[in-house]
Parts: structure tokens; sequence; C-alpha cells
């Protein structure tokens, strides 16, 4: 490395220097699962712009199975820790510049509001928050302090999403009309939000905000409108206390970590699992969290069956479905325009065959797996039709990691800053609030069992205008 301040180097010419990038200095809240990728980006390809400085979490445990990881991953010594309830005075006292939130949905409005006032920028996953309180808060955070606050929408950067998105936008059929959209989430991943803190809506809003805010993203960013209606019907029809003893499974017990019992495709038992062992259950006295309760059991006020009408405001309708109990995993989508039709049509995991059927993989669309079955096959297929001409199919090109690569473009957008992108993928907290305003409404929907119109939901901006 040259070192810009030797006598020798003052007298070298512009063009012979090199200098060090500086590093943003980051500041991590929030040390559950989601925090990995974050840290591994910092300590590996993206090292060179960023540094990370500290950790943060209610459960010291969890602070210090990352700081192994920072061991393993080269870090040559323990970075800082703090107390949440010292975001303030850490970032002002640190000069942190970026606060990543990883923390429960029903804590993000807090700490984005926090941090932007305390003069750092932020870097939030999805949902931005749960409710009306949440967005108004952090509009008037954004007004008042001028910062930026980055959603993580890491489904728009996987290529079969943008292959839609290309379609789309590039008029091949023409202005859109209407999009159908079936999600259907198995008894592996389905059924983990079942057994965590998502259970109760209080937390993160249910599937409707904490999963949906996904799918609504990807609807918004598809078409390029804003969601302005939302009629919704659901509710828990699988899971819970009361669905389990309608089939007459029996007695349940309150937890899956627990020695004797038989064979139940349901049970998590967290030894199995060394990530899980180490990062919840060998920290559960620091804070008493229980990773895998029983999803039969009761306290469960979130929904396990969604359907919703959307009307956007140039003039498509959204029908969207999700169910969380599917034998299999993944997504359909059909969008129909004045001149065709595209449909997406993706198989994350085929078939969940026994109890211990690749049940470590909750999420298959991040962490890809490969599967023998004869009628359902994991891929992923993209058609597109025209009016009066044949069907062809879209080739779509994935790269190297989670969620087809895109994970690797999300984390290259964030510390490298987002280049010039035709598509549109970087999101910023205007999208956070379109498309977590589609749950929150389908929640007052499903509450009042009326249709209910964004705009009267006093979210503190416009969403069309992204303005207060």
């Amino acid at each position: 490395m040259v070192n810009v301040d030797s006598a020798e180097n003052k007298t070298e010419s512009a063009e012979t220097t090199t200098q060090t990038p500086k590093r943003t200095r980051i500041a991590l809240i929030g040390t559950g699962g989601r925090s990995e990728m974050y840290i591994r980006a910092i300590y590996g390809q993206h090292a060179e712009v960023a540094e990370l400085i500290a950790l943060s979490d209610v459960n010291q445990g969890r602070v210090d199975f990352y700081q192994d990881l920072i061991k393993e991953l080269g870090g040559t010594e323990p970075v800082a820790s703090f107390a949440p309830g010292e975001l303030t005075n850490f970032i002002q006292s640190n000069g942190i510049e970026r606060v990543i939130v990883t923390t429960p949905d029903y804590t993000h409005a807090d700490y984005i509001v926090e941090a932007l006032e305390a003069g750092a920028d932020v870097v939030v996953e999805k949902p931005l928050t749960i409710d009306v309180e949440g967005c108004r808060r952090i509009t008037a955070a954004v007004a008042k302090t001028g910062r930026n606050v980055v959603v993580t929408f890491n489904y728009r950067y996987s290529p079969r999403n943008t292959a839609l998105k290309e379609v789309i936008q590039n008029g091949v059929i023409g202005k859109v009309t209407s999009v159908d959209f079936s999600w259907v989430l198995d008894t592996v991943h389905g059924a983990d939000y079942f057994r965590r803190w998502h259970r109760e809506k209080k937390n993160s809003g249910g599937l409707l905000i904490h999963k949906a805010s996904h799918h609504f993203d990807l609807v918004n960013w598809w078409i390029n409108d804003v969601p302005e209606r939302v009629f919704a019907s659901g509710g828990l029809r699988f899971y819970g206390e009361k669905n389990a003893a309608e089939r007459g499974l029996g007695e349940r017990p309150e937890r899956g970590t627990v020695d004797g019992l038989g064979h139940d495709p349901f049970r998590l038992d967290m030894r199995e699992d060394e990530r899980l062992k180490a990062l919840y259950y060998d920290n559960e006295k620091f804070d008493g969290y229980i990773r895998d309760q029983d999803v039969f059991t009761g306290g469960i006020t979130i929904e396990d069956n969604l359907a919703l009408v959307v009307d956007y405001q140039g003039g498509p309708t959204l029908s969207y479905s999700l169910n969380a109990h599917s034998p299999w995993e993944g997504y359909r989508v059909t969008v129909n325009g004045t001149e065709g039709r595209a449909e997406l049509e993706v198989v994350e995991r085929a078939a969940v065959e026994s109890s211990t059927d690749k049940k470590t993989v909750v999420d298959p669309s991040a962490t890809p797996i490969e599967e023998d079955d004869a009628v359902r096959r994991n891929g992923e297929r993209l058609v597109v039709q025209r009016h009066w001409e044949a069907a062809y199919e879209v080739p779509i090109i994935n790269g190297e990691g989670g969620h087809g690569g895109g994970d690797n473009l999300l984390l290259s957008d964030l510390f490298n800053g987002p280049g010039v992108d035709p598509l549109g993928r970087p999101s910023g907290y205007i999208d956070g609030l379109r498309s977590v305003s589609v749950g929150i409404a389908g929640n007052k929907s499903l509450d009042s069992d009326l249709p209910v119109r964004i705009s009267e939901l006093g979210l503190g901006v416009d969403l069309s205008r992204g303005q207060a």
C-alpha cells in the first residue's frame, strides 16, 4: 500500500499516487440470523469500502456468536458492542455514518428514527415498519434530518424477477391491466413463522407485512405504479391450538427442542442444527427467547391463509394470495397487458417429504436446494405470449449466491452506491412505505370487512409523489 504521507510520495504526480478509499463506518443493531449476510459482506467482498465498528443486541450471547464469526472471517480483534439503548450516544461518539437494522419488525421505526436523528443513514431489512404510527414517525424523521433510508428488497435483484421487469418495462405485453400473484410457503418455511416472534401480529404485522411486503414491492416495481385501495380476506386456518384440536392432533408440547418426543413433521429440534443451537438455543438464558415454539399451541395472532384485491392508481388490479402450509414452495405470477400476457412460475422446493427432509434449509430461495421429483421440479420459467402469436420462453440467467445471485447485486449497491440502473432496483424509504401500505391497509380491511383507501391511512407522505 502506498504511504501517501511520506516525503517521497508528496513529490509524486497525482497519476502515480494510490489512495486507500474511505471506508464507511457502520454499526449493526440486531444480531439474529439476517445480520450474517451483512457481516460477511463487510469482511469479504466489500472490506475496502465498509468498516464494521460495532454490534448491538439485547442478547449478549448472539453478539458473542458473531464476534466469533468475525474472527473466522479474518478480523484481528473483536468489534465494539453497545446496548441498544445507547444507540444515539454510540453513533455520535464514534463517528458512525450508517446503521444497519436487522432487529424484529416492531422495533424498526424506533431504531430508524433514532439513528437518523443521531446523524446516521440507515439500511433496514424489510419491512420498513409495521403500522401507521411507524410510517408517520419515519417520514417525519426523514423530512427533518434529510438523511437516507434504504430498505433491502433483494427480490428485485433476483434474475427471474428482473427478467419479468424487463418484459413489462419494454412494452412487450403493452399497458398492464391486471396482475395475478400466488405465493405458497411450504410446511418448513411457512411453519417457521408460527414458531418465532412473528406469530404475534403486534411483533410482525402478520404475514401481510412481514412476508408479503416483499411481494407487494415486486408488483409496485414491476408495473411502476402506486397502490390505491385494498380489500382483504383471510384467517388462521391451519396452525394454532384451535385448528389442531379440530383435526384431533392431541396434546402438543410447547416447543420442539425436548427429549423423548417421537416423529413429528412440525417439530423443530434446534440441537439438530449447529447454527440454530449456537445462535438461539444456547443463548436463551440471556433473554428467554424461544425460537422453536410449537406451531399448534395457543397465542398465534397472525393469519396463514390470505387473499387481497389491490387497485392501483394507474388502473391495474392485483389479485394476491398467500398460503403458509403448502406441500411445495414457490410462486406464480401472471401479468396481463393490452398486447399480451407474461407468466412466471417458480418452484423453490418441490416437496417436503419427511420430518427431516432438508428441514434446516428454512428459506429455499436464499439457500437453493436440489431435489428429485418426477412431477414437480425445482426451477423457474418465464413465458411470454403476445396476441395473435405463439408463446415463447424468456431465458433467465442466474448468478452465484442466494436469490439467484441477487443478494450479491444488492450488497454491491448498498456498499458501493447504486450506479445507473435502467431497471430501478435500488429502493428507498418511499418504496418501503408503498409496500407496507398494502399490508397495513390489508390488516385494517381484515378487521373491518371493508375496502381501505391507502390515502386515508395518513402515512405522513403522498405515496404518488413521495412528498409530505
